[in-house]
Formats: C-alpha cells, sequence, structure tokens
C-alpha cells in the first residue's frame, strides 16, 4: 500500500490541548514577585520619608490620597495585565481545543466518505461482474438455441444416453429365432425431451406431459436411479424450506459442463457451482454436518448425476445441456456441489 503524505490538520484525539482552569500560571508568578518588589519598595520609602510636614490639613490629605493613588495604582496595573495574559493563555487553549475538535471531525468525514466511496465501488465492481456474467450465459443461450433450431426436427427422437448406433448395427446380422417371438436386445430409450423434462419433475398435479416424461425415465435402469436420488435430496430439503425453484443460479456455459463430464475438476469448471444464496448453502451445509441420512443421500445423488450425465454428454446440443442445466435436479446438484466441493 501507497503512503499517504502527513496531513497537519488530520491529528487523532488524543493530541487535543488541555483547557486550563484554575491552575496558577507563569504570568501569575511575575506578578506577585513585582507586587512583593514594589510593595518592599513603598515600605522602603515610607520608612525613609521625614516624620513631619509643614503643609497644612488640606495639602496633607491629597497628598495622602495621592500617595495612596501611588502606592495601589501599579498593584493594579501589574494584576490587571496578569488576569489580561491569563484570559488571552485560556483563549488560545479553547481556540486550539476548538481546531482540533473540528480537525477531528472533518477527519471523521473524510474517512466516512472514503468508506462509502469504497464501497460504492465495490458494488460496481459487483453488479458489473454479475452483469458481465449473465451476458455471457446469454449469449452461450443464443449460441446454443442457434445450434438447437438446427436439430429441432428430430430432438423429440434422439435418445438421451444411448450412444449413436453404428451404420449397420449388430443385431440385423443375426438370423430370426424360429420360435415366433422377434429379437428386442435393446427397450424403447428415452428420448432428450423426456429425460431432460423427467429431471425437472412435473409442475403441478395437472402436468401430462412432466408425468408421462417421468414414468418414461423411470423404466430406464440408470435414469431411475438418478430421479429417485433426486427425489430424495429435494424432499430432505425442503424440510428446511429450501426450494429449487427460489434458487436463480449463474448458468455455466455448455463448453463447461462437458469439460465437466469428461472428468475435468477445479476452478476451471468452478462456475459450475453457480448458487449463491446464503441461506441456503448455510442451511444445507449444517445439515451435510449433522444429518447422516442427508449427507448419505446427498452423496449418493451426486454420484448418479455425475455418472448419467456423463452419459447424457456426448449425444446431447449445447441447447439441450442449457435446458438440462436449469432443471430442479441440476440447480440441487449445484447446490450440494458447491457445499461439498465437488468443483474445486
Amino acid at each position: 500500500m501507497a503512503t499517504e503524505k502527513p496531513d497537519p490538520l488530520n491529528r487523532p484525539l488524543d493530541q487535543t490541548p488541555p483547557v486550563t482552569g484554575g491552575s496558577i500560571g507563569r504570568g501569575e508568578i511575575i506578578a506577585a514577585v513585582l507586587s512583593l518588589i514594589w510593595l518592599a519598595l513603598v515600605i522602603g520609602i515610607w520608612a525613609l520619608a521625614p516624620v513631619g510636614s509643614e503643609t497644612d490639613s488640606s495639602t496633607g490629605a491629597l497628598g495622602l490620597v495621592f500617595a495612596l493613588v501611588g502606592i495601589f495604582l501599579p498593584f493594579a496595573m501589574i494584576w490587571i495585565a496578569a488576569l489580561t495574559a491569563r484570559s488571552a493563555r485560556e483563549m488560545r487553549a479553547e481556540a486550539q481545543s476548538l481546531r482540533a475538535s473540528v480537525d477531528a471531525m472533518r477527519q471523521a468525514w473524510v474517512t466516512e466518505a472514503r468508506a462509502r466511496r469504497d464501497g460504492a465501488q465495490d458494488k460496481k465492481l459487483d453488479e458489473l461482474l454479475q452483469s458481465t456474467r449473465q451476458t455471457e450465459a446469454t449469449i452461450a443461450t443464443l449460441m446454443a438455441r442457434g445450434e438447437g433450431q438446427l436439430l429441432e426436427a428430430h430432438a423429440d427422437t434422439k435418445m438421451a444416453l444411448i450412444s449413436p448406433a453404428p451404420a449397420r448395427p449388430l443385431y440385423e446380422e443375426q438370423p430370426t429365432l424360429e420360435l415366433g417371438a422377434p429379437v428386442d436386445p435393446v427397450g424403447t430409450p428415452v428420448t432428450v425431451s423426456d429425460f431432460v423434462r423427467a429431471l425437472n419433475f412435473p409442475d403441478t398435479a395437472d402436468d401430462r406431459e412432466g408425468f408421462r416424461a417421468l414414468r418414461r425415465a423411470l423404466e430406464d435402469r440408470m435414469m431411475a436411479k438418478l430421479i429417485r436420488s433426486a427425489q430424495d435430496v429435494l424432499n430432505l430439503m425442503s424440510q428446511d424450506g429450501i426450494y429449487m425453484d427460489d434458487l436463480k443460479p449463474d448458468r455455466a456455459r455448455p463448453e463447461l459442463w462437458r469439460r465437466f463430464a469428461k472428468g475435468e475438476r477445479g476452478r476451471e469448471v468452478a462456475a459450475l457451482g453457480g448458487v449463491r444464496d446464503r441461506s441456503s448453502l448455510a442451511l444445507t451445509a449444517a445439515r451435510m454436518r449433522n444429518d447422516t441420512v442427508f449427507r448419505d443421500a446427498a452423496h449418493h445423488f451426486l454420484r448418479q448425476f455425475d455418472k448419467t450425465f456423463a452419459g447424457f454428454e456426448p449425444n446431447a446440443s449445447d441447447l439441450e445441456i442449457s435446458e438440462l442445466s436449469d432443471t430442479r435436479s441440476a440447480r440441487a446438484f449445484m447446490l450440494l456441489g458447491r457445499v461439498t466441493g465437488t468443483f474445486d
């Protein structure tokens, strides 16, 4: 940090000069010494003056008055000067104290102004960072949608977890058995759209498409494990008032999800843990520490999501990955993944 030049006006409060009260100062001591010297002179002159006088009574009375004035006037002048010096000293001390108080108020105001300015700058930086993330997510979504429009014609027929079939399937080369039943080595796979809709779960009791997709996904063994584990986790978190519809996570780019599916971990894919709701993170972390049932269910769900998504990623477009990342199951994965350090 750069050192600032000292400001003579910015003095701490403990350097405020004290205001003198009833203590005896240097002026009073000097006045007392001068008074004693003058008193000694008056006594000496009085002692050396002649005893008798030939002036009349009127002249004698006037001389007595002048003598008294001459004696006490210097005393009065000395102590007036001493009191004036004392008042000037007290006024100067009060002025210094007032200046120190004003300087302290000025320093406090400058400190508060700097704190407000720094806080405003931090807030602007946070808003700019948040806006940048939202812009990147929007661009990624638009790019994914542009790609998805080209695949929309066959999106409902593309399989979710089945690798692209070779040009000539092996089971077509096998002869038909003479038992009267056709060979069906592979059941009807679940499409990408049904898989994504199933991970989001039905919105209401009247969501027929959601229940249809959920039943179709439960027929697949691997998908059924993921969906049941996600349902368990969502039910447990709802007990603490944590609902996925209330979370608004930062949307990560599809390429980060692909890198995560390929096994990449660390800071490069940390943006996948985009849940920033502090209360949800704190409640989930506390539940992970104190509830063994919840902890086991959460780790089981994380493993199933990781395994299933690794099989989903090769067949999915960027738009389909973005749609999956916006499901309730994916939001639960982001929340639990950030709490458990899955993305570290």
